[in-house]
């Protein structure tokens, strides 16, 4: 049988995000399994473009960004860290499929994402996300469909977005798919990281 040692999860804080993150915090529990919420970044395409060669500073400010994104959307999915199971978050700059691959990379690992259409802008930024976790990855993978509001209100629906300022530490871990951060911990090079305390 199947045994399930960790269940990754894409952060993004779309509608389906939230649902995919809610049905991952479920499995995690049922299986008492670790739970990854990978937050995938890039910068962005015009401050880029300013920044042939950025800083450690400018780098940091991205960081910063992304992880407000993740704590936000962990605000909205769970009011904080999902309760019940070993949660981990961490950003990664690069792709959300490629990142999300290379993350649920264990034999005994259990991706789960967000599946159906995407809106324009997020396909140009996205392309393909489910499709690419679907023909790449190396642990079993479910796709959890958009939730029923988003298919009603898929054109016109405004995310709701917290503007509260969640600030929490950080520290460098490398891992051999690339500069992937987590709020504290002390993690030497591992391709997959073990779970940390809620702060």
């Amino acid at each position: 049988m199947f045994r399930v040692r960790r269940v990754v999860a894409g952060v993004s804080g779309s509608p389906r995000s939230l649902s995919a993150l809610r049905w991952a915090r479920d499995l995690a529990h049922a299986h008492d399994a670790d739970l990854l919420l990978v937050h995938a970044w890039s910068p962005p395409a015009l401050a880029l473009a300013g920044f042939e060669f950025p800083s450690e500073y400018q780098w940091h400010v991205w960081e910063d960004t992304a992880w407000r994104r993740l704590w936000d959307a962990l605000e909205v999915a769970f009011g904080g860290l999902p309760p019940g199971v070993r949660a981990e978050p961490v950003i990664a700059p690069g792709s959300p499929g490629l990142t999300l691959v290379h993350a649920a990379a264990g034999a005994d690992d259990l991706l789960v994402i967000g599946a159906g259409r995407r809106g324009g802008v997020n396909r140009l930024r996205h392309p393909a996300v489910g499709r690419y976790c679907l023909a790449h990855a190396r642990c079993p993978v479910i796709a959890i469909p958009p939730p029923e509001l988003e298919l009603a209100t898929r054109y016109g629906l405004a995310t709701r977005t917290l503007r509260q300022k969640i600030a929490h530490p950080y520290q460098p871990v490398n891992l051999p798919f690339g500069r992937m951060r987590r709020p504290g911990g002390t993690a030497e090079q591992s391709q997959a990281p073990g779970p940390m305390p809620p702060p």
